[in-house]
């Protein structure tokens, strides 16, 4: 029978030697264990801190990760709104043209302060040209607006239903701008169909103002900033 090496190791002695020292153990004292239950708490608590510590800094790139991919999609919708106006540009760019053309045509309708006179003389003529009678023919204060001013014009005329209307048309072909509004037509007295009707309107014209009335209302303007 062959006899045991000293150098062969014991693995039951050993087993029983680290057993022993997991026995009996003062939870409330851990500096009286062994050896062995130390460095196996040592190694728990080691573990433990490094988890925690990896999984809250995982939590602050998950975090962050959010935070980029919120960025990216602001960005992407940022950059397809650019896109589709670089994209329609040149048609804006002819828009913007058409509307500037449309304002120039519109600007040219404006009569100036001299040319007042001749517009409300036109307006007149347009009444008579129709056989109206005009009853009542009276300009009202002037509306000084930012870059124009507005002519309130009270009128009141006397004719056929079919005159007034063509009336109503010449007044919108004039070369200069004049709207009709608040419009009230009744009959004259108790006359039948077809007799004569009475129409009260508010006739409005616009025209330019003068570089010293442009000038005056960028004061008021300044002075009610102030």
């Amino acid at each position: 029978m062959a006899k045991k090496s000293k150098k062969d190791i014991d693995f039951s002695a050993l087993q029983e030697n680290v057993s022993r020292q997991f026995r009996n153990l003062d939870p409330k004292d851990p500096s009286l264990w062994p050896v062995a239950p130390k460095i196996l708490l040592c190694l728990f608590i080691s573990i433990a801190v490094a988890a925690v510590l990896w999984f809250a800094k995982i939590n602050e790139y998950e975090v962050e990760l959010e935070t980029e991919i919120a960025k990216e999609q602001t960005l992407r919708q940022d950059y397809q709104e650019k896109l589709i106006k670089a994209v329609s540009l040149e048609a804006l760019k002819r828009q913007r043209e058409q509307v500037q053309q449309y304002v120039i045509q519109l600007e040219k309708q404006l009569p100036s302060k001299a040319e007042m006179a001749a517009l409300l003389s036109d307006i007149n003529q347009a009444g008579l040209g129709r056989s109206l009678q005009f009853d009542l023919f009276r300009p009202g204060q002037v509306v000084v607006k930012e870059y124009y001013a507005e002519l309130p014009i009270q009128v009141r005329v006397t004719g056929k239903y079919h005159d007034m209307g063509s009336f109503a048309s010449d007044i919108a072909h004039l070369s200069r701008i004049v709207t009709l509004n608040d419009i009230s037509i009744a009959p004259v007295g108790r006359e039948k169909d077809g007799a004569a009707l009475t129409m009260e309107a508010t006739a409005r014209t616009f025209r330019y103002l003068d570089p010293e009335e442009i000038q005056a209302q960028k004061q008021v303007a300044k002075g009610e900033k102030k």
